[in-house]
């Protein structure tokens, strides 16, 4: 991945593309940036689908200057599709990167083929999750420091602890999860590398205290406007984002398909034993609707 910074009537933007075929915007999350895009992507197949990471407002090489609010970067991503020269394209947007994603489908809905949503913010949103200890771990140089030995050292500890704070799950459902994910290479791989695009240095804290300032102002996203044809994807013990946020847009969007994951975490459609079948329905429902 080699990121580039494209220079669009409402101001630059960071963002790369991987791939060959069906035009797929990828939004991260909350915080994220363009290497939380590139992780998120790793499902899609390189010579079927071409994959457009970016880093949103506040992110890495993307500045936050005065596109604060949620419309402003769903305009800023409709941009940018624009500027490199593509008419529609599919979204897949994941947790926090959710409003821009449902906005962006709202307001440009000539611009989606189609949406899918995966654990995404669809309502007015709070953090409550961030304890004390994760602050600590993602907000210092120190905490940052301890979080790499330990993925480089005790990958099965740290894969623990990753699983443990994104989901609801019993002692005995995350001692199996833990078993599966460390002996799949691919699962056990995204948790160690999505770590570090979760961290809160300065060059992601802008854009993190932006998301959550913004979240928690939401009124309405007006899901019922969407045309585009929307798959909505939840792990059923997510606690990083109340299920209910997936729940209520899959109610309200016309038409919208929600896949459920059971004991499903946060990063269940990475992660969870059903995630293969799960990411295969993602790559068939952008293949049916790629027009």
């Amino acid at each position: 991945m080699t990121p580039s910074i494209a220079d669009t009537p409402l101001g630059p933007i960071e963002y790369a593309v991987v791939g060959e075929g069906i035009p797929v915007l990828v939004i991260h999350g909350s915080p994220g940036g363009i290497d939380a895009a590139e992780l998120m992507a790793r499902l899609l197949p390189k010579d079927e689908f071409k994959a457009i990471l970016v880093s949103r407002p506040g992110y890495l090489g993307t500045t936050l200057h005065d596109r604060r609010t949620i419309d402003q970067q769903a305009d800023l991503l409709a941009a940018l599709l624009d500027e490199i020269g593509i008419a529609r394209a599919a979204v897949y947007t994941w947790s926090g990167g959710g409003p821009a994603g449902y906005r962006l489908a709202v307001r440009h809905p000539g611009k989606l083929m189609s949406l899918v949503a995966f654990a995404a913010v669809g309502q007015a949103y709070h953090d409550t999750h961030m304890t004390a200890v994760n602050r600590l771990m993602f907000t210092t140089a120190a905490g940052r420091w301890l979080m790499r030995v330990l993925a480089a050292h005790q990958p099965r500890q740290y894969i623990a602890g990753a699983l443990s704070s994104e989901g609801d799950l019993t002692k005995e459902q995350l001692a199996q999860q833990v078993a599966e994910v460390f002996a799949d290479d691919t699962k056990r791989q995204f948790i160690l590398d999505l770590g570090p695009t979760a961290e809160q240095g300065k060059d992601r804290r802008a854009g993190y205290d932006n998301d959550i300032e913004q979240f928690g102002r939401i009124e309405s996203l007006e899901l019922e406007r969407i045309t585009a044809p929307t798959l909505i994807v939840q792990g059923t013990v997510d606690s990083d984002l109340p299920p209910a946020q997936s729940y209520f847009a899959a109610e309200t969007i016309p038409g919208a398909e929600l896949f459920k994951l059971e004991e499903g975490t946060h990063l269940a459609l990475y992660t969870n034993v059903d995630a293969d079948a799960a990411q295969q329905r993602v790559m068939d429902f952008l293949r049916l609707h790629a027009s």
